[in-house]
């Protein structure tokens, strides 16, 4: 009878102990988050979008997992009686200038084997009458849901098969040790010869494992180094700010309106999303934030501002996107200019008609050169898994990266 451990109790981390409860009958799985309460961070933050896997280059971790996580979930969903909204989404492009990139992405789409559809902008109209384009990609199996309440879903499940979830369990050190006296290391143990035990400290005492799974998100890379691997890249955190738009402004929107990326920055750019609840969002931009918690820019934390100013991957990704970051900056301190970027996609819509929302922060990796983590990085250690990056669409993905994951554990 193993015992796993899992760090994080956001989606990543509830999916994953709820996976090895099905694949690993009989083992201890004992989850241990921070908050007291579960999805407290970037699952209960984001805007709750079943990504389709549009963006993502053909062959890599995210298009392949975010293709089988978007019918997975639905099904999921459909199985816990969870509401998803399969309402669509729109890629429009409001000037000549972006048709090229439209048509890259809808190439890129189509390479990974999504169902998808160039538009005119009379076609765009009739699913989105208050947008402007000259031409539209129209993916129609992307969807809305509460990710929180997947993560419900998924703890109860997973105790119900015997797994412990803790809360208010920071984590404060990882050790080993020799395993206990006798061949089975105590009683009733059956354990490998030689193997050690994972010891994690928290602040609700110690937990002892076989098999350590780290899913801590904003905290991934620290959990890691607590364990005595080194990561290949650092944990910067994006704050990406939110409005709403008025509930008598809200049918301006009938599902989600994005913009066409430009692949030479780093994010999508701000786009309006109809939620569950049936009210609309607009946003996220991203600035840096100032903590790895830091949901606002009052929220600094000395010692991260230390830590982010100390990592030469974070000045190369600043020069190399300097002019992008002041822009993010300058929408983040008005309303003004971020209902200018809104009206670009629904040009009706004014700063009169946002009021602010909930911001969330992004767990970014970048790497020593500069470059931002593009794919998923999940690593190895001994009897240890680390997810190092997975932002979005990491919910969407969450119960295919989870079989992955329990793939790579040892048995």
């Amino acid at each position: 009878m193993a015992r796993y451990v899992v760090i994080g109790g956001g989606i990543v981390g509830l999916a994953t102990a709820h996976r090895i409860t099905l694949d690993r009958p009989g083992a201890e799985v004992t989850v241990l988050e921070k908050e007291p309460r579960l999805a407290a961070h970037q699952t209960g933050h984001n805007s709750g979008v079943i990504h389709a896997g549009v963006y993502y280059r053909p062959g890599s971790l995210k298009a392949e997992l975010c293709r089988a996580g978007s019918r997975s979930m639905v099904d999921f969903c459909a199985e816990q009686d969870i509401p998803v909204g399969r309402c669509g989404k729109l890629i429009v492009a409001t000037e000549e200038a972006e048709l090229p990139r439209l048509r890259a992405l809808h190439e890129r789409a189509l390479a990974n084997r999504l169902p998808v559809r160039l538009l005119s902008a009379a076609e765009a109209a009739e699913y989105e009458p208050a947008a402007r384009c000259v031409e539209a990609l129209r993916v129609e199996s992307t969807g809305i849901v509460d990710f929180t309440s997947v993560c419900a879903a998924l703890a109860t499940l997973a105790e119900k098969a015997g797994a412990r979830i803790r809360l208010g369990a920071r984590v404060t050190g990882i050790r080993t040790r020799a395993n206990g006296p006798g061949p089975g290391g105590g009683p009733g143990r059956a354990r490998p010869t030689g193997a050690d035990e994972i010891v994690v400290t928290s602040t609700d005492g110690e937990v002892v494992a076989d098999v350590l799974v780290n899913c801590a998100g904003l905290h991934a890379d620290r959990v890691a180094r607590l364990a005595g691997v080194v990561p290949p890249a650092r944990i910067v955190p994006f704050r990406g700010e939110y409005y709403e738009l008025r509930p008598e402004r809200r049918d301006l929107v009938r599902g989600l309106i994005y913009p066409v990326p430009d692949p030479q920055f780093p994010f999508l750019g701000v786009h309006l999303t109809r939620m569950i609840d049936g009210s609309v969002h607009a946003g996220p931009n991203a600035v840096l934030a100032l903590a790895r918690e830091g949901y606002s820019w009052r929220r600094v934390d000395p010692r991260e501002v230390a830590d982010l100013v100390g990592y030469p991957g974070l000045w190369r990704l600043a020069r190399r996107h300097l002019g992008y970051g002041l822009t993010e900056v300058r929408r983040s301190l008005s309303r003004r200019r971020f209902a200018a970027s809104l009206a670009r996609l629904v040009p009706e819509l004014t700063e009169h008609d946002l009021v602010p929302s909930a911001a969330g922060v992004r767990a970014q990796a970048i790497a020593p050169d500069g470059s931002l983590v593009d794919d998923f990085l999940i690593v190895d250690g001994p009897r240890q898994v680390h997810v190092l990056n997975a932002p979005s669409p990491a919910a969407t993905s969450s119960l295919e990266i989870a079989k992955h994951i329990v793939a790579r554990l040892p048995e």
